[in-house]
């Protein structure tokens, strides 16, 4: 098959949209086995896999129309009640998922043929799903035999004019044409046919319109008649009855009051397509082409009575619809409903575009090197008297500003997308371990950059299948320790200081730090007898090759995955902590910046070293008192302010200054002062990575370009404490020790 530019570009249109379906198909499956009101969800599942085997039907890709045909049929009959939810039919419907995913990418991998693997795959599913299909009709047959049955026992309804016609049944109301028996047609034999497609339960003869005898016309028909019918057959079925005295009688057709909630249902299921009320009303079998045929000439005829200032409007056609009694009131606004949920649909659509994530990333790339040029003009200009060149680049650094925060704004999408993707891992993960375990996402509309949430994925992969394994317990066990047997397995997502925080939380038996501990000491990870904190003592298990597992599984325990998770953190210029409290759970906490492309940052300079501090970190600037030059704190309005030497902790040479400068910075709930000699303002900085050499340097998250061409330094404010800490542990560790061996050199003398 050979497909021209726009073809080409209409099927990757079609791959993107199949993958969202499938997506949007998966959480939805995945909902069902949790959710009370699921007609919703299965209209929604019914749709999905209809688009993709209409879509699919346009590109010729004849194998996903045939696999999509029979899981369509199982979803139609899911959907009008005769296959009940259950988790087994979730069981299948799941995989049937997963193989149109693995249809659609050989489609965008080039292959558009049927692969031999996959339709052996394909096969066997259907054969699952036609377990569902016979049961099906076995059902509908034993369902069958007790409507029949009870028919024959029940008295046929009763109606006389003017009464509401029995919610079960069909309402016909006829008025042949006055010529129908002169064109040849008996109105008897149209009702008589009526009993091919169901029982005639009542019947009224109107002769109303009948003449003194002496006016009779033999040929003439003046009878109408009110028809009860019970069947199943469907509106135009009915209709087609009638087909040959359509054009010269009035034909109304009443549907049962119980099929008005199926109609309704069937209404809201309709793909948001057509935005004409009468285009909808057929599709959903409502209304028949003819009815709609008459109920326009109606409308017209209308209007064409209306005064000529009048006519610039008509009669809605609803209004006639109703009126006519074609349609019942409840139905028409469904009907409206849906028309306005279509138009809002496509406005929606017409206000976003699909742009692709290169062309995306270029423009960040271009917005970055214009920060950088208009930070150099900038600067030139400022080193110049001339006021209107200092406002001139001034408002251009304020467009440039808007640029950027618009720009990076086109990266930031919901995190919720990462998240809905563990409904599924959840649900096999926790069946393969024999565990009943819930998973519970809040804050999934916390936007973060796009490069983030892809990069993300891996790490919560990880800590999500640790707390499944590790954490929560078996429902026996829980039992016994007064624990719902359900455990719950929690994602969350909020901004915090310019970062994102991610949880991965649960209720299961928490961490235990004695035995994290014991295993530390026995690898020689940390001494015997060492005083560590509980989150020094979780954070062991980051360590490569960890585990205190008894016993290795598929899913872990053999020391792998968590030092991954950190390595990949560490990358993504965040950080990760634990809070645990045994037998009642344990919080996994990732620490991630907004974005990895620009930032504001806050320059200031040490000796001929220039760095960037993350403005989102910065609390307040001071000026280091002079009692407290030798000194390593200070008393910040009666809270303890550690400092941070920078001069020191990255061996910068030169002079110190007579006056120095403290940044006040903040980390989560930790503070810490930067010791720095210069105060240089505020900067926007395209943050650029350091490159391999660098990456044993701890401390910095990257490097900038000045506007006079220097580089400058970014500081990870979160590292960089976690640095300081441990350097400061490690003097008092050492301090301790030769405290402890001059101590014994006394007691030996």
């Amino acid at each position: 098959m050979s497909f021209d530019f726009e073809m080409k570009a209409a099927l990757e249109t079609f791959i993107v949209e199949s993958r969202d379906l499938l997506r949007d198909m998966e959480d939805l499956l995945l909902s069902l086995e949790h959710s009370n009101d699921s007609v919703d969800a299965i209209n929604a599942i019914f749709r999905a896999a209809h688009t993709i085997k209409g879509s699919s039907g346009l590109f010729g890709l004849d194998h996903i129309v045939r696999f999509t045909h029979v899981l369509e049929s199982l979803l139609d009959k899911v959907r009008d009640g005769d296959i009940p939810i259950s988790s087994e039919l979730v069981a299948v419907l799941l995989p049937c998922c997963d193989h149109l995913g693995l249809l659609i990418d050989r489609i965008a991998a080039g292959d558009l043929g049927d692969a031999i693997d996959l339709a052996a795959a394909g096969a066997q599913l259907h054969v699952q799903l036609g377990h569902f299909l016979e049961h099906k009709q076995d059902h509908s047959e034993e369902y069958g035999q007790v409507v029949q049955h009870k028919h024959e026992e029940e008295n046929p309804a009763s109606r006389t004019e003017g009464e509401v016609v029995d919610g079960g049944n069909w309402y016909l109301s006829l008025r042949f044409g006055s010529d129908c028996l002169r064109n040849g047609m008996d109105p008897l034999s149209f009702i008589r046919y009526l009993s091919t497609l169901g029982d005639v339960v009542h019947l009224i003869t109107l002769s109303g319109d009948l003449p003194e005898a002496e006016d009779m016309d033999a040929e003439t028909c003046y009878l109408g008649f009110e028809v009860v019918l019970k069947s199943n057959a469907t509106k135009e079925a009915i209709e087609n009855v009638f087909e040959f005295v359509n054009e010269d009688s009035v034909i109304r057709i009443v549907p049962p009051n119980s099929k008005i909630d199926e109609y309704i249902e069937i209404i809201n299921a309709l793909p948001n397509d057509d935005e004409l009320l009468g285009e909808i009303l057929i599709k959903s079998g409502v209304l028949t082409k003819n009815e709609l045929e008459t109920c326009l000439q109606l409308q017209k005829q209308r209007k064409e009575n209306l005064h000529p200032e009048d006519r610039t409007s008509q009669v809605p056609i609803g209004e006639i619809l109703v009126k006519e009694e074609m349609l019942q009131a409840p139905l028409l606004t469904a009907a409206l409903n849906k028309q306005q949920q279509v138009k809002d649909s496509k406005a929606r659509e017409r206000q976003s575009i699909r742009v692709d994530a290169e062309r995306l990333d270029k423009l960040i790339d271009l917005v970055g090197e214009l920060v950088i040029a208009g930070a150099g003009a900038n600067l030139r200009a400022s080193k110049t008297a001339d006021i209107a060149l200092l406002e001139s680049t001034s408002e251009v650094m304020r467009l440039v500003e808007e640029v950027r925060d618009s720009a990076l704004q086109l990266r930031m999408v919901p995190i919720g997308t990462t998240f809905s993707r563990f409904q599924r891992v959840v649900r096999d993960v926790s069946m393969e371990l024999g565990k009943d375990i819930v998973l519970e996402i809040s804050g999934g509309d916390t936007e973060v950059d796009k490069s983030v949430v892809e990069k993300i994925g891996d790490p919560l992969m990880h800590l999500v299948r640790n707390s499944m394994d590790h954490g929560i317990e078996s429902s026996a066990i829980r039992l016994s320790r007064g624990k719902p047997a359900q455990g719950i397995l929690r994602l969350n997502a909020y901004h915090e200081s310019g970062s994102i925080i991610i949880e991965v939380s649960d209720d299961g038996g928490g961490l235990n730090k004695d035995k994290i501990l014991a295993k530390a000491v026995e690898r020689g990870l940390v001494a015997p007898n060492t005083n560590l904190s509980d989150r020094e003592i979780y954070a062991l298990i980051f360590e490569p090759g960890f585990s205190t597992a008894d016993q290795v599984s598929n899913l872990s325990g053999r020391g792998v995955g968590m030092d991954v998770v950190k390595r990949n953190v560490t990358a993504l210029r965040g950080t990760i902590d634990i809070d645990s409290e045994m037998g009642v759970g344990a919080t996994m906490r990732i620490r991630l910046p907004l974005t990895l492309a620009i930032i504001d940052g806050f320059l200031v300079g040490v000796g001929t070293s220039s760095f960037v501090v993350p403005l989102d970190h910065v609390i307040e600037c001071l000026e280091l008192p002079k009692d407290n030059h030798d000194l390593d704190y200070m008393d910040l309005r009666g809270e303890v302010l550690p400092f941070i030497r920078l001069r020191h902790l990255f061996d910068i040479e030169g002079d110190v200054p007579r006056r120095q400068n403290i940044v006040v910075v903040g980390y989560g709930s930790n503070k810490a002062g930067l010791v720095v000699d210069r105060l240089m303002g505020e900067f926007q900085t395209v943050i650029k990575p350091l490159g391999r050499l660098f990456n044993h340097v701890k401390g910095l998250g990257g490097s900038t370009i000045l506007g006079s061409g220097e580089v400058a330094l970014i500081l990870s404010i979160p590292a960089m404490t976690q640095l300081y800490t441990a350097q400061e542990q490690r003097k008092h560790l050492t301090s301790s020790m030769s405290v402890i061996g001059n101590t014994k050199q006394v007691q030996e003398i």
